[in-house]
């Protein structure tokens, strides 16, 4: 043991706790531990200080070596631990959130709900923004985990290869929000963004519409939206009918971007007779071209949304929408980051808001 630095040691008696005290509460699928030190040591066929040494590049080692640890580290998800020992024995009460984007208050509804059980019962939260930058959502998970947190909430199923093992290996209970439409890691809170554009695309399919456009921002990020968009579609399908005209931008969602897009996507087509946006912001954008070029909603164009914001219910005709459940997915995804139970996957209902834009 002499030859062991701090961190080595750390581990050890870490992984002795662990086994010890039997299975960890809330951990994911019931492991007992996350990945530590010695299982990648294992790994690579070296020994734990060496391994120790080139996870902190301090000390000497050949290149060979470095190539194996790393690449063991790498395939088993491990992430450094930060936190002195102290933590490791009276429990860590931070709480990792991570999150697309606070430019829509979709998130920061999503962060009160959260906040609101986590403060109640003592808990931090410490929240990171990956601008829907999924290698950003890496980074981030690799740094909260590294401050071994007692849990963490990530928006959304997809992630990395390496991010997905890092999240697998924790050791900790996982939880992935506003999505359900796909295999979660351990626990999932959210709701079928699928089943919400097939619903959107019934509502305007029931009100008479066929010349149908859509308006978005980048959907190789948004996955969520992608997701609507092709539920949407496929009911459109079902119907005979496809997507007349679309308008997707580069630039994050945003009032601007739906304002920009549907005055792109009315120079492209326009004898539309609604038009289905990626999100209320969106929305809210077109809703403003219509008002200023003087087009009459619906009379000569409906307009959907997705969300269901407070501007958009408050506006002189409230946006046709679908309203999610963002606060209370929030809510009960702090309430499950502690608990003691198997892996599930939690639905909450969404509404479809019959506005006055269609």
């Amino acid at each position: 043991m002499a030859d062991k630095d701090a961190l080595s040691m750390h581990d050890d008696a870490l992984a002795g706790r662990r086994a010890s005290a039997g299975p960890h509460v809330g951990s994911p699928m019931g492991s007992g531990a996350g990945v530590t030190l010695t299982d990648v040591a294992r790994e690579a066929g070296v020994g734990e200080s060496t391994a120790s040494r080139v996870l902190r590049s301090h000390g000497s080692f050949s290149s060979k070596t470095r190539a194996s640890v790393l690449e063991a580290a790498a395939r088993l998800g491990y992430v450094p631990n930060r936190i002195a020992g102290t933590l490791a024995s009276t429990g860590s009460k931070l709480v990792g959130i991570i999150v697309p984007s606070l430019a829509n208050i979709v998130f920061p509804d999503l962060l009160r709900g959260a906040n609101s059980v986590l403060g109640k019962a003592g808990f931090q939260s410490v929240i990171g923004v990956t601008d829907y930058d999924l290698d950003g959502e890496e980074g981030l998970i690799s740094s909260l985990l590294s401050w071994r947190p007692t849990g963490l909430l990530v928006a959304g199923l997809e992630h990395t290869p390496r991010a997905d093992a890092m999240l697998r290996g924790a050791g900790i209970r996982i939880v992935e929000m506003l999505d359900t439409d796909g295999v979660g890691i351990d626990m999932v809170v959210g709701f079928s963004n699928r089943e919400a554009g097939r619903v959107s695309a019934r509502h305007l399919l029931g009100r008479g519409y066929r010349r149908i456009g859509y308006v978005g921002h980048d959907l190789a990020l948004d996955l969520r939206a992608a997701k609507r968009f092709e539920g949407f579609r496929a009911v459109l399908a079902e119907a005979g009918l496809q997507v007349a005209a679309e308008a997707i931008g580069a630039a994050p969602s945003s009032i601007e971007a739906g304002r920009d897009g549907l005055a792109r996507l009315l120079a492209q087509c326009p004898d539309l007779d609604a038009v289905y946006f990626s999100n209320d912001d969106m929305a809210i954008g077109g809703y403003f071209l219509c008002l200023a070029r003087g087009i009459g909603i619906p009379g000569q164009l409906a307009l959907f949304g997705h969300n269901g914001l407070d501007v958009a219910r408050c506006a002189p005709q409230p946006l046709s929408t679908i309203r999610t459940p963002r606060v209370e997915v929030g809510e009960t995804s702090a309430r499950l980051v502690s608990s003691d139970g198997p892996p599930a996957v939690i639905t909450l209902d969404f509404e479809l808001i019959e506005g006055a834009t269609t």
